[in-house]
């Protein structure tokens, strides 16, 4: 059986996952036992935030609505519930655009949905 040189593969694969822990600190970005360790936390890291980001953006808009509806008398919960009575089926992320750029337009909304 012939001889078969790995030394071309192998460096590709180094430089492959040298190249994706550029910025670690340390043995993290040089030595590649490292940094293959360090890319596993990393990606976990990375997977996790994407689904924390969209936890943080739903209560970012929530707030906004509260504070979009206090001066009204009304509060995040029932403005809400008020909503769904009245058949208005705009997300929270629209709802939350409304209430910071365009009051008038959210003045309007409130004042209908508490009549």
């Amino acid at each position: 059986m012939a001889r078969v040189k790995r030394g071309v593969i192998k460096n590709k694969k180094r430089k492959k996952i040298l190249k994706l822990a550029e910025g670690f600190r340390a043995p993290y970005s040089t030595k590649k036992k490292f940094a293959k360790e360090a890319l596993l936390h990393a990606f976990k890291y990375a997977y996790l935030g994407r689904k924390q980001k969209k936890r943080n953006f739903r209560k970012l808009w929530q707030v906004r609505i509260n504070a979009g509806v206090r001066p009204y008398g009304l509060n995040y919960s029932k403005f809400i519930h008020l909503l769904k009575e009245k058949n208005i089926n705009l997300n929270r992320k629209v709802l939350s655009e409304i209430a910071q750029n365009y009051p008038q337009v959210w003045e309007k909304l409130v004042e209908y949905v508490k009549s």
